[in-house]
């Protein structure tokens, strides 16, 4: 694979099969209903401004993707924040690249229409993740998420 063969693109509603597919071979474990939510939300809300993008390779099969969600606020004014919530990139073009390029056209797409922070959540006890995303710049916020197991 040449790096420059892959494409970016924002995400389509039919990406859905290949986002799903890719995250399954990820984890090993299918997480069906939680793409029908999120895809719902960022096809079928008129909340959401469009932040989520794919990774093509040269045949035109999706690789990679980063789903993110810019809120649309009251009287349509966004927010100045987005969240990144969800990242993968197919086993066989990791280490490639494609995950760090996914990163740069997600961030260079927020900054160009105002996003001046973007936050994501991080199981603590992910260490691949969490170096992956300090390699992309992401550092450690100043708010805690707490929680509290019944």
């Amino acid at each position: 694979m040449n790096e420059s063969t892959i494409k970016f693109r924002l995400m389509k509603a039919e990406d859905f099969d290949a986002v799903v597919a890719i995250d399954e071979k990820i984890l090993k474990t299918s997480r069906l209903e939680y793409y029908e939510v999120k895809f719902e939300k960022l096809f079928h809300s008129k909340d959401y401004l469009p932040a989520s993008l794919v990774a093509e390779a040269e045949d035109g099969r999706v690789v990679g993707f980063v789903m993110g969600e810019l809120y649309m606020g009251e009287y349509g004014i966004f927010e100045e924040e987005a969240r990144l919530d969800t990242i993968g990139v197919d086993p066989d073009y990791q280490q490639k690249g494609v995950g760090r390029r996914l990163m740069d056209e997600f961030m260079d797409h927020l900054r160009t229409v105002g996003v001046k922070k973007i936050n994501t959540l991080v199981d603590w006890n992910d260490s691949k993740l969490i170096h992956f995303f300090s390699a992309n710049q992401f550092s450690p916020s100043k708010t805690i998420n707490l929680e509290r197991r019944l």
